[in-house]
């Protein structure tokens, strides 16, 4: 009798203080009456229990605020319902961590947006004091309405290896390929609010905590096809961007496939290829006078094309399309369509030419970069020595530039009124200029330090 009680004791004493678990393999993060298993970083925002839901509240004066877990988690299905009763921002961490040696403890890492905002970019993917947005909803415009403030909204991430996805009450918001940080905590955030003491005591609940990390491959969702997938990973294809054929422009190891715009060869000198990054090294800021630009070896028609750089303060590059090196064979760079990339802060180029057509993201000198809204604006450039994306899409006659997943140009080649434009721009005395049905793809060497990695291109039909 005594080994029986013994045996009954100790099964109960394991029964309670292990995770509640699931018959279909869910285990519960919340046992609906206490916060055990989590724990506050960073910020004073209240956490507490009230009605079987954590709930959040916002406290004047402190930074961002985390309830995370205990346990960090790698691969997972993680689900949760969220309510928000007023406009205030928010957000869920996964994959996030905590550590002294980084802006001593601030939390950073992936958070699944909460977005009230006329932005509406909830479900979209933050990197957390850490590289900003990853995926925001204007590439999948479709998701922004899913949210509904002041509802019950039900949130799936789900994390494996490299990809992340997002869905917000059944819709599909991402499809994120990354591999930054493959492990961390999941946390609930209650965004600060500066010293608004109007915005005090504003509530986030949250309910239905769940985790998934065992047998993910039977239990994931079918992916929307027509949610872009957008990838961080270093010189690397997904096994999705093969099927869906693009390729890499640069292997991020040789200059294969690369040679100079007014050579037979790649450059042997003023370029430099490590651990993944092509440079264009520093040469007094002279345009083509060092290396030189450097172009595809093969011409492209239709297509999108992402390119990665960093500029260093000051810089001045390019990205050009349609390039005919055979054009300007004096000194300079080759001729063709340009995504700028400048400083626009410390090069003045930025007030040169008219209403803006020469800053970051203009096609130069002809269309001035500018998002839709200004809120979009803000979020335009990452900064000096941080990573920035452009993408350049064309199709026919209508052409598109991108900046860090948000449209800033928009225009139509090879008709009157593009005519009328390049005749009151640097490119007047060039026949025909941009409307060539296909040319050479090319980076340009303007004397600045500039670096790019992940250049891919699909073409397309």
């Amino acid at each position: 009798m005594r080994k029986l009680v013994l045996f009954l004791s100790v099964t109960l004493i394991i029964a309670f203080s292990a995770p509640l678990q699931a018959e279909d393999g869910w285990v519960q993060l919340f046992n609906g009456k206490n916060l055990k298993g989590w724990k506050q970083l960073n910020g004073e925002a209240k956490y507490y229990v009230d009605n079987g839901e954590i709930v959040g509240e916002t406290v004047a004066g402190t930074p961002n605020s985390f309830l995370a877990t205990k346990k960090d988690y790698g691969d997972f299905i993680f689900e949760v319902d969220v309510l928000l009763g007023s406009p205030t921002n928010s957000g869920i961490q996964i994959r996030s961590l905590s550590s002294k040696n980084y802006n001593n403890g601030r939390v950073h890492g992936y958070q699944v947006e909460i977005d009230p905002s006329a932005r509406a970019w909830t479900g979209g993917i933050y990197d957390e004091a850490r590289r900003g947005w990853l995926y925001g909803l204007e590439v999948n415009p479709k998701a922004k309405p899913a949210f509904k403030l002041g509802e019950w909204n039900h949130f799936r991430v789900e994390a494996v290896g490299s990809s992340i996805k997002t869905w917000v009450n059944e819709i599909q918001c991402t499809d994120l390929a990354d591999d930054m940080t493959p492990s961390g905590f999941i946390a609930l955030q209650v965004h600060g609010i500066g010293n608004k003491k109007e915005l005090e005591g504003k509530q986030i609940r949250w309910k239905n905590i769940r985790i998934m990390t065992e047998n993910l491959e039977s239990h994931l969702t079918k992916s929307d096809p027509e949610v872009p997938l957008i990838s961080f990973l270093n010189n690397e294809l997904t096994p999705r961007e093969i099927s869906e054929g693009w390729e890499l422009l640069w292997d991020g190891k040789t200059n294969k496939g690369w040679r100079g715009a007014k050579l037979d060869h790649f450059p042997e000198q003023g370029w430099e290829i490590n651990e993944g990054v092509l440079t264009v090294k520093e040469s007094g800021g002279g345009e083509s006078r060092n290396g030189g630009d450097i172009i595809t070896e093969k011409t492209y028609a239709n297509f999108i094309l992402q390119v990665d750089f960093s500029i260093t303060e000051g810089a001045n590059s390019g990205i050009k399309y349609f390039v005919d090196p055979g054009l300007n064979k004096g000194t300079g760079s080759a001729i063709g369509c340009e995504f700028q990339i400048l400083d626009n802060k410390n090069h003045p180029d930025a007030k040169k030419g008219i209403e803006g057509n020469r800053t970051l993201g203009s096609l130069y000198d002809l269309i001035p970069a500018q998002a839709a809204t200004d809120q979009l604006s803000n979020y335009l450039f990452r900064g000096i020595g941080k990573w920035n994306r452009a993408m350049i899409i064309v199709k026919g006659c209508k052409v598109e530039h991108w900046l860090n997943n948000i449209k800033i140009v928009e225009y139509e080649r090879c008709s009157q009124e593009w005519r009328a434009l390049v005749a009151y721009s640097k490119y007047k005395n060039w026949p025909n200029f941009g409307e060539v049905k296909e040319g050479y793809i090319l980076l340009q060497d303007h004397g600045n330090t500039v670096s790019f990695k992940n250049i891919k291109i699909k073409e397309l039909d």
